[in-house]
Formats: structure tokens, sequence, C-alpha cells
């Protein structure tokens, strides 16, 4: 028995699922230099004013990812 699969997207066209990938990819870098930033941030901040601010050394990169890519 043969069975024939069609493989084709209906109603999107090749233009729009590469411009949908393309803002992807836009959204994934703007993430990922928030997230950079913000580790460059804390990173530098002395232990004093970590302290001050109520963070852990251990949890900057955590704190960081929240920011960039939330809870």
């Amino acid at each position: 028995m043969t069975t024939l699969t069609a493989t084709f997207f209906t109603g999107t066209s090749l233009r729009s699922r590469f411009e949908a990938f393309r803002d992807q990819l836009a959204e994934n870098a703007s993430k990922r230099k928030v997230y950079l930033t913000t580790l460059s941030e804390l990173e530098r901040t002395s232990a004093r004013e970590l302290q001050d601010l109520g963070i852990a050394p251990s949890s900057i990169r955590q704190i960081a990812h929240e920011a960039a890519y939330g809870a």
C-alpha cells in the first residue's frame, strides 16, 4: 500500500516564514545583549555594593538571566 504525505505549509509563504525566523533571531540577539550587559555590570560591581543591594555574588548569573529572559 502506498501513502502520499504532503509536507507543505498551507497559508504561509516562504517569505513570511523567513521574516518570522529573522524576527526571532533579532529578538534572541536583543535578549542576549541584555543578559551580557547586565552580567558585565554586576560582575564589575564591588562586593560591598552587591552586599548593599542584597545580591550574593553566586546569584549574579541568575539575576542577569531573569533580567533578559524573565523568571
